[in-house]
């Protein structure tokens, strides 16, 4: 969809990651007069992971095109697609952090994530990682109000079944 601000893209970049990627990526979006408005970047055991929303007053074959040469030698998966306006979150929730630490196990973003959408709440960031035998998960989730304190006592129960620690909180400043 393109208006007046050009049409919101989504495009995702993913491969065995290697120094310049970002710069690749956005100077091939800049030269196409595209606004980087949303993104996420991360690099998971050797491999490049990028998602990221854009404006761009050209279309998304147009924009797919301009990044084809960086998966020209088959290493890096581009892909473009045209998404709406941001839309409101779902359940009008509240920002909380969720943490979860503990020795690895199979099920724990599972079970952990489940309990969340049970309450109604809505993950909006995810991640973890996994150091040698520990396990870390930190999310940030929308919660209706008044679910938190059930939605606490629903966590502990599940981290004493997985044997990981549950801690959950309010979001601060920190947050955007």
């Amino acid at each position: 969809m393109t208006d007046v601000h050009g049409a919101e893209l989504a495009v995702t970049v993913i491969g065995p990651d290697r120094t310049g990627i970002v710069a690749d990526v956005a100077e091939a979006l800049a030269r196409l007069g595209a606004n980087l408005t949303d993104s996420t970047m991360t690099r998971l055991r050797g491999h490049f992971a990028m998602t990221l929303i854009c404006t761009a007053p050209a279309s998304a074959t147009e924009v797919e095109a301009a990044l084809l040469p960086l998966s020209a030698d088959g290493q890096l998966l581009v892909t473009v697609r045209d998404v709406g306006p941001d839309e409101p979150p779902h359940n009008g929730g509240l920002p909380y952090l969720l943490s979860v630490h503990g020795a690895d196990r199979l099920g724990i973003v599972a079970a952990v994530t489940r309990v969340v959408a049970d309450a109604g709440g809505n993950v909006t960031d995810l991640s973890t990682r996994l150091v040698g035998p520990l396990y870390l998960l930190v999310a940030e989730v929308d919660l209706p109000e008044g679910v938190p304190g059930e939605l606490t006592k629903r966590l502990a129960h599940v981290a004493d079944e997985l044997g990981v620690e549950v801690n959950l909180r309010p979001a601060g400043a920190d947050v955007l």
